[in-house]
């Protein structure tokens, strides 16, 4: 079974899609660290709301990327843009399409 991650953020009003660049900028290395599903989603009914759903080989892995020197520059890159009003969920991911 693997770990799952959802979880959304709200970006200040007109900066949604500098942080949605910025989260998908770190897609490359995702793979290699142990990320086997990298969603980030947005809606049209929702200016500034950002969904990202991940799913990973384990909750380990997760954590070690947080600590990666190239997540650790997209957080700070992203902050400034962001309200702080976050949502997560953690999930035991039990099945589904590869």
């Amino acid at each position: 079974m693997s770990y799952g991650y959802a979880g959304t953020m709200r970006a200040v009003p007109g900066r949604r899609d500098d942080v949605v660049a910025i989260l998908l900028d770190a897609v490359d290395g995702l793979r290699g660290a142990g990320c086997s599903v990298y969603s980030v989603s947005v809606a049209d009914t929702d200016p500034d709301l950002i969904w990202v759903y991940e799913v990973w080989d384990s909750k380990a892995d997760h954590d070690a990327s947080l600590r990666l020197p190239e997540t650790r520059a997209a957080i700070a890159a992203a902050m400034p843009m962001l309200t702080g009003e976050f949502t997560s969920r953690e999930t035991t991911v039990v099945g589904g399409l590869p």
